[in-house]
């Protein structure tokens, strides 16, 4: 038993009472395009815009892989751009995802949430367009999240 709550749904419509912070992976390139990105943008046009430019900014920021920005979309979610996959395309070097990146930016996410007493949501990340495993991604949820005693509920879309 992991603690993670599964439904069917849309990460971007996050169930539930209270504050919540919506988690999913972006790429190192600045791209935002395809994807869960997709969704978050057809509901909110903060969250794309602060990536672009955070990564457009990058030389005086924390840009790179394992950082994390929050976004405030409403007063009740944040939406956390993690950067968790290095590149778009599979190539010599294997897909996009990168598994250490994505539980550095986990540990930043938990210290959000526990600090706005929020739950957290999100699609399978890392997962589609970068190309990890879920049975590689979900230990670190679990490590990271719930046992902080904090809320996690993963959506599939139907």
């Amino acid at each position: 038993m992991t603690g993670i709550e599964y439904v069917q749904g849309d990460a971007t419509a996050p169930q539930g009472k209270g504050v919540k912070v919506i988690a999913h992976v972006c790429n190192d390139l600045g791209g935002w395009g395809k994807g869960f990105v997709l969704a978050v943008s057809r509901r909110w046009p903060e969250p794309e815009a602060a990536y672009r430019r955070w990564h457009r900014e990058r030389a005086g920021n924390d840009f790179g892989l394992g950082a994390v920005q929050f976004v405030e979309v409403g007063p009740y979610i944040r939406v956390a751009n993690m950067v968790g996959q290095r590149g778009i395309r599979t190539g010599s070097k294997g897909v996009p995802v990168r598994y250490e990146a994505i539980d550095t930016a986990l540990g930043a996410v938990a210290d959000k949430a526990v600090e706005l007493g929020a739950s957290v949501h999100m699609p399978r990340i890392g997962c589609g367009l970068a190309g990890g495993k879920w049975a590689r991604v979900e230990p670190f949820i679990a490590e990271r999240l719930v046992a902080r005693g904090l809320r996690v509920t993963v959506y599939d879309h139907v």
